[in-house]
């Protein structure tokens, strides 16, 4: 259920709703908002005598049932797009989102290269692994700590902010100290230790879509990180399994527009590993500016027959450069739609 308190009400009106709504056996999650403050009360009630109890209250605009098992992520509970603050930037705001950068960390002059590049290329936030999942525990596991730190030094001579995988609940606090952004991939999209711990950070998380999940399951996860009290969740879109070989996985584009409609959370589209060919990265990626995702996270390595791991969807750094000027007036429409949904809006 969410109450959404009149214009400027008072301290004591908001007090005097939160101690009604627990009179009833609810608990207060969430409050939110500026001039206005929106309520958000979870658990089990009499969830009509409750409404029809807080609505009469002083300040009170209305008392509303969420339906949606996905309370907080839903736009039931905020209808307005969510603004993920991250390094001077607005994600899911008027700006589209490159991140970019090598599947792995892989050594300093391979992640100071890529990160230079990126960045003059346009992307505003750099992404590398340091910990690693992978299917084969022979295969390279990423540089962990020392991967961090490296990546915190592309950081520093760039600018860029730093996005990054965290794959245990006990490895949470470590990564936080490095990277701007946590991404969760998508082995631990139900990792709910995992998750419930995100919610605990303070930092924004990247959460990747599970390989065989539905929608509904991506934002019912999303729901475990705001219901621990992170609200600054992001959703990515990065291909499902499918009967279909010719791709590494099956993109399923048509979820961009379905999550814009089903949440105010900002959705990213991976185009790298939706694809798993590098041939296919930019019209995919110019797929998703059209179809309203808030950024793209795509690999980019100096030399992707090198690579440690997915060299075949990486591209280089000359073609991450051509990507980028293809992209421009497919942004620049991006960005008057998103204008004149801002217009529609108020």
């Amino acid at each position: 259920m969410v109450i959404s308190m009149r214009l400027h009400a008072t301290r004591p009106e908001i007090d005097g709703v939160c101690e009604r709504v627990q009179d009833f056996g609810y608990r207060v999650h969430s409050i939110v908002g500026e001039e206005r403050v929106v309520i958000g009360i979870v658990g089990t009630g009499d969830v009509t005598a409750c409404l029809e109890s807080v609505e009469a209250m002083p300040g009170v605009e209305k008392a509303v049932r969420i339906s949606a098992p996905y309370k907080f992520v839903s736009k039931e509970f905020k209808p307005e797009k969510s603004l993920i603050r991250v390094n001077g930037l607005d994600i899911g705001g008027d700006e589209f989102i490159m991140m970019a950068g090598p599947c792995s960390v892989e050594s300093e002059k391979q992640i100071m290269e890529t990160a230079e590049a990126v960045a003059k290329a346009g992307a505003q936030i750099l992404r590398g692994g340091a910990f690693k999942p992978r299917t084969s525990p022979y295969d390279f596991q990423g540089m962990e700590l020392e991967g961090l730190k490296l990546l915190r030094k592309a950081k520093e001579a760039t600018g860029l902010a730093i996005i990054t995988e965290v794959m245990s609940d006990r490895d949470v606090e470590l990564v936080a100290d490095y990277a701007d952004i946590l991404q969760i991939g998508a082995r631990n999209m139900q990792n709910f230790s995992l998750l419930k711990t995100l919610g605990k950070c303070g930092r924004p998380v990247l959460l990747k879509r599970g390989m065989s999940s539905t929608v509904k399951e991506l934002l019912m996860s999303a729901e475990y990180v705001t219901a621990h009290g992170n609200p600054n969740v992001i959703l990515c879109e990065r291909g499902i399994r499918t009967f279909e070989t010719v791709t590494r996985n099956t993109c399923d584009i048509a979820a961009v527009a379905a999550l814009n409609e089903l949440t105010h959370l900002p959705v990213i589209l991976d185009p790298s590993h939706a694809t798993g060919k590098r041939s296919l990265v930019p019209p995919l990626s110019r797929a998703g500016v059209a179809i309203g995702a808030d950024g793209l996270i795509v690999e980019v390595h100096p030399c992707p027959s090198k690579a440690v791991s997915d060299g075949a969807q990486s591209l280089d750094i000359p073609q991450f450069e051509a990507m980028m000027i293809e992209l421009k007036p497919y942004i620049q429409l991006w960005k008057t739609a998103r204008m004149t949904e801002a217009v529609a809006a108020v």
